[in-house]
């Protein structure tokens, strides 16, 4: 693989090209290219393994219209165009970063000042020349152009129009999760819980029945044509048939994937349920649903009644028989392999989808590989303590034919592993905390494109994607470090 020097000097002389006294030439002169390559690549190298090498783009994406700047981000997926899909949360915007949104007509608060449709008090118009609020979904090439944007409470006429509630069309409150599948579908879940008081009446609050408990299928123009589920108030893991047209009625999912083979979607089932949820794409209707060690019907009470994973983990419980919300991420191998995030047991699980057992009544409490459809699991950062549970928060695959690298975000130590996909050992690491371009704040999504670059989505206050472009190989292998994790050397 070449070296980020190697990289670097070729840069330099590709722009030593062009010509003295531009801003290239002065970039090459100060040594901002080789500190880039060095800050933003692959560390903590196995030196018995293979990873390809990354640096970060800093110009990408391109500036959006007419303002627009991004709220968290609680989507993102990289679709059979290498197009980017972003799915940000525009209702997380702050008062000072909605600053070009003036008053709405006629609407004031408790003190009878002017508000904008988020709350904000907006008593002179706009309280700056910048910024406003993006659509919730957002389509990228991979040069970073913005080629469709839609949907969400800050899209005007969508709610009502393209989306309409007679239609069985309803907007989460908590936009979370997206995917695209092999037919173009775009497919958009949210994982905003159930209010247990009554929602103020607001132009932002656009599920006020209960807890998003559905996925929604459209076009990539942003058509409605599907909702499985409903609004449930509470979670049930082993739902089947209470959402919308006998569809299962899911509680706050996250993630969804299709098999392009069976048309089945799978859904990771989520910050209220504890399952992976398997049903027709096509029709909604119910296939199968597992949890951990593949175990079908999920038992949500020993869960809800458990402690928080360190402290099971302090007492010795270090393998437990349920997935610990928020189930994450479910994603879907070419080999049949299914990958889910247990994100809050700092862990990841494997299970083969081509095993009949999985989704069906099962029963595995000892976790025991090749029962119930389950594989393997490798825990991510297995001591990590924090107030948001887990790190295993989001995963992709290499590019090689073999998919041989698995990328596994953590999201409490803000990084990303670079794993053999065969062993699961770690190879590598990319990024670190901070802010700067190759840094990351609360990591939430990472996809890969065909061409084998990274794409990552941040949420808190990070509210901002970003770019790694591959060199060098294009696949893993080799051995590493069996625990996943820890404090780098």
């Amino acid at each position: 693989m070449p070296t980020p020097r190697w990289i670097a000097a070729h840069l330099l002389l590709a722009i030593a090209a062009w010509g003295a006294d531009t801003g290239a030439d002065a970039l090459s002169k100060s040594g901002a290219l080789e500190r880039l390559l060095k800050q933003s690549g692959v560390y903590n190298v196995s030196k018995t393994g293979k990873t390809p090498g990354y640096v970060v783009d800093p110009a990408w994406p391109q500036p959006l219209p007419n303002h627009w700047i991004l709220g968290q981000i609680g989507g993102l997926y990289v679709d059979r165009h290498d197009h980017v899909w972003v799915y940000n949360r525009p209702r997380s915007l702050t008062n000072e970063e909605a600053g070009l949104d003036g008053p709405l007509a006629g609407v004031k608060d408790a003190s009878g000042q002017p508000v904008n449709a988020w709350g904000q008090a907006r008593a002179h118009g706009p309280i700056a020349d910048c910024c406003k609020a993006a659509p919730s979904v957002l389509e990228f090439d991979a040069a970073g152009k913005l080629l469709r944007a839609w949907g969400g409470p800050s899209d005007p006429g969508f709610l009502g129009g393209r989306c309409k509630p007679e239609d069985g069309c309803i907007w989460p409150n908590g936009e979370h999760g997206i995917y695209v599948d092999h037919n173009d579908n775009v497919w958009l879940a949210g994982s905003s819980a159930a209010s247990k008081t009554p929602r103020a009446k607001s132009t932002m609050v656009t599920n006020d029945q209960g807890g998003d408990g559905f996925v929604l299928k459209f076009d990539r123009d942003g058509n409605f044509k599907m909702r499985i589920g409903g609004t449930p108030s509470g979670p049930d893991s082993n739902d089947t048939h209470g959402g919308i047209n006998g569809t299962p009625l899911l509680y706050q999912p996250a993630d969804m994937a299709v098999d392009p083979v069976t048309n089945r979607l799978f859904v990771s089932d989520g910050y209220g349920n504890r399952r992976v949820l398997i049903v027709d794409a096509a029709t909604g209707k119910y296939i199968g649903h597992f949890g951990a060690y593949g175990a079908n019907p999920v038992d949500d009470h020993p869960a809800a009644a458990s402690h928080p994973w360190i402290v099971d983990y302090e007492a010795g419980d270090r393998k437990p028989p349920f997935f610990r919300t928020p189930v994450h991420c479910v994603k879907l191998a070419s080999d049949g392999k299914v990958y889910v995030c247990d994100r809050g047991n700092d862990r990841i699980q494997v299970f083969d989808r081509r095993d009949p057992a999985l989704g069906k009544p099962c029963a595995n409490p000892g976790g025991e590989p090749g029962k119930c459809g389950y594989v393997a699991e490798q825990f991510i950062s297995e001591r990590t303590n924090t107030s948001i549970p887990g790190t295993a928060v989001s995963m992709t695959f290499s590019a090689d034919k073999a998919q041989s690298c698995l990328f596994v975000g953590d999201n409490s130590n803000m990084l990303i592993y670079v794993l053999n996909r065969t062993n699961l050992q770690e190879l590598g690491r990319l990024g670190r905390d901070g802010r700067m371009a190759g840094e990351f704040h609360w990591i939430h999504q990472v996809s890969a494109d065909s061409q084998g670059n990274l794409y990552t989505g941040e949420v808190d206050t990070g509210k901002r994607i970003q770019k790694f472009v591959r060199y060098g190989g294009d696949g893993c292998s080799g051995t590493g470090s069996a625990v996943v994790g820890g404090v780098a050397p």
